[in-house]
């Protein structure tokens, strides 16, 4: 084993020169609880009942450099016998103090690590700027501050140290840890590495119950949760969001993706993925959980959106580690579903049977025929369902037999009393209820074909009446604001005929203006002050950009948005070009009717 002025490397150089070849491998001659954690508090302070830290704890040696990982670190103060959690930013995020926060008024201990170098939290924010004087040792800079410090390896993101690219020879340049092409020198690896001496760090303080230690993040956080879960006995729930499932369809025998850690995850997990998420597929999502050794798991999906959600559905963490750490809750069982093929007329059916040990606010079914080329953009069609006895079932109309076909359900509950936490991106949240989805029905041309399904679902001029269950085809990040935004019109149903012109009727309490989004277009709208419907008509020209670009045509379009005001961003000769519409909403929220395309004057 080599030494340095630091003591004995962590991991010991590769036997032979041969890298690892298996997941078991990778981790065998790693101990997380070996050596000591030199634990320095770089800033302390107490905020409402709860006692918060920026520290800095080691991770260990590598190639005679000491690398230690910046977290902040929080719990409720007198808190004694308190679970344990480690929290895991994305790729561009920081480490906030707004999670130990939140958590803490809870009763959890949280450790939230700036893998990446970045803190969020009062009077210690270390930002990429601040990031960069850390690594040219700036101390005379009135900015600088101690951050994560990975030593002679490179284990930051968003910005890198380094140039990421390989030698001619193939061999890695100087700043992985192995000389060849090996799992150890993927930043995964790195990350679970830091992940997993928090968990140490976290067994290790006095007020925690070192046996109720839990894991989540997002993003690429949910992927060092799951690694870290799959890698570390001690994590007893993990809870990734957007994250997590990489892979899952073509494991990647390099070791580099969740995938490769899946096999190995025997704790309770459930996985938070919105339906058209870039990161973490909910096409792999299914293959995930069925490799994944666990049994206990749950899963939420919230239609529509990507990388964002809102508080129905981010609360799963918290109510999660309250099962499993805590045992303050319980979490209704998965819906069984069964998608039905074969019916009378040729048109499918889904039916849900949800956990009715807990009252059921509602029973929701989606379903898409955009399978895995279209991601971000997907449209979900919302299927009303009836109820008989304790089960949900809904028609399934679809437009072609040569698309794919998936459908899944979503349940929502009540909860005894509100939640408070903090979100995918730290905001405060507080809910009343939460979701449980179930698992999604994928089937395949050649299947719809075999069972004689039909295609009944027509083309239609009217894209919303605004009536009955409209919102469940739209969403919003922001539910407390009436702005609307949909994938409708990527949908072949919906799809523009030639030479058409968009309308809509709005009903606006006061005078106000209104922006009409598509894609990177948008126009604005004055609306009078009346009870009556103002009739808009517009063409494709009335969309601009932000360098005021004209739309050229209805062709490719791929989601709509209603609001109050918004900001377009474009690119212009390699500099970033903005441009304002809208303004502040006056009065009550605006009414809408008769969103449709018009062939010609006559038809308005």
């Amino acid at each position: 084993m080599t030494t340095s002025l630091f003591g004995e490397e962590t991991l010991p150089p590769l036997k032979n020169g041969k890298a690892p070849q298996t997941f078991e491998e990778m981790w065998a001659d790693f101990d997380p609880r070996k050596e000591a954690l030199e634990v320095e508090v770089l800033k302390d302070w107490e905020e409402d009942g709860v006692a918060l830290k920026v520290l800095r704890y080691r991770i260990g040696i590598f190639k005679g450099k000491k690398a230690t990982m910046a977290a902040v670190y929080g719990y409720p103060k007198g808190g004694s016998n308190l679970p344990g959690l480690v929290q895991a930013h994305g790729g561009g995020q920081y480490a906030d103090y707004k999670a130990c926060l939140t958590n803490a008024k809870r009763g959890y201990a949280t450790i939230s690590i700036a893998w990446a170098g970045r803190i969020s939290a009062p009077g210690y924010t270390v930002n990429p700027e601040i990031v960069k004087l850390f690594w040219d040792g700036k101390t005379d800079d009135p900015e600088y501050k101690l951050t994560t410090d990975w030593g002679a390896l490179d284990g930051y993101h968003a910005p890198f140290r380094f140039p990421r690219k390989r030698l001619p020879d193939g061999v890695q340049p100087e700043w992985v840890l192995d000389p060849v092409e090996s799992p150890r020198n993927s930043l995964w690896f790195l990350w679970t590495l830091g992940a997993r001496r928090a968990l140490t760090f976290l067994e290790r303080q006095p007020e925690i119950d070192k046996d109720r230690l839990g894991i989540y993040g997002h993003s690429m956080g949910g992927e060092i949760t799951i690694i870290t879960a799959a890698a570390d006995r001690r994590v007893k729930a993990a809870a990734p969001s957007c994250g997590g499932v990489k892979g899952a369809r073509a494991p990647d025998n390099k070791l580099k993706t969740a995938a490769s850690a899946h096999p190995h995850i025997s704790c309770p997990v459930i996985f938070l993925n919105p339906s058209n998420d870039f990161h973490g597929l909910i096409e792999d999502l299914q293959i995930a959980v069925k490799m994944i050794k666990s049994r206990n798991w749950r899963i939420t999906s919230s239609p529509h959106r990507n990388h964002q959600d809102t508080a129905e559905y981010e609360v799963a963490t918290q109510l999660w580690f309250d099962q499993l750490l805590k045992q303050s809750f319980k979490w209704p069982e998965m819906p069984k579903t069964q998608l039905n093929l074969k019916t009378d007329n040729g048109i499918p059916s889904f039916s849900v049977t949800p956990d009715a040990s807990k009252q059921i606010l509602s029973v929701d079914i989606f379903y898409t025929q955009h399978g895995h080329l279209y991601n971000v953009n997907r449209f979900w069609h919302y299927a009303k369902a009836k109820k008989a006895g304790n089960t949900w079932t809904a028609d399934i109309p679809i437009m072609s037999t040569d698309k794919n076909l998936w459908v899944y359900a979503n349940v929502l509950y009540p909860l005894e009393k509100p939640v408070t936490g903090a979100g995918y991106y730290y905001a405060t949240y507080t809910t009343d209820r939460f979701n449980l989805s179930s698992v999604m029905s994928m089937v395949t041309p050649t299947q719809l074909k075999k069972a004689e399904v039909k295609a009944t679902a027509k083309p239609s001029l009217v894209i919303e009446t605004f009536e009955g269950d409209w919102e469940k085809e739209w969403f919003t990040y922001k539910p407390q604001d009436w702005a609307r935004r949909t994938h409708k019109l990527y949908d072949e149903q919906w799809k523009a005929p030639p030479g058409a012109r968009l309308a809509i009727e709005i009903c606006s309490e006061q005078s106000n203006k209104m922006v009409i989004g598509i894609d990177q277009y948008a126009a604005e709208i004055q609306l009078k002050e009346n009870s009556n419907w103002q009739h808009i008509v517009l063409s494709p020209e009335d969309f601009h950009d932000a360098a005021g670009k004209v739309m050229p045509d209805w062709n490719g379009l791929k989601e709509l948005r209603l609001g109050a005001q918004e900001t377009l961003k474009v690119k212009v000769n390699g500099k970033n070009k903005t441009l304002k519409l809208g303004a502040d909403w006056q009065g009550e929220a605006p009414q809408f009717r008769n969103l449709r395309w018009i062939k010609d004057s006559k038809d308005g």
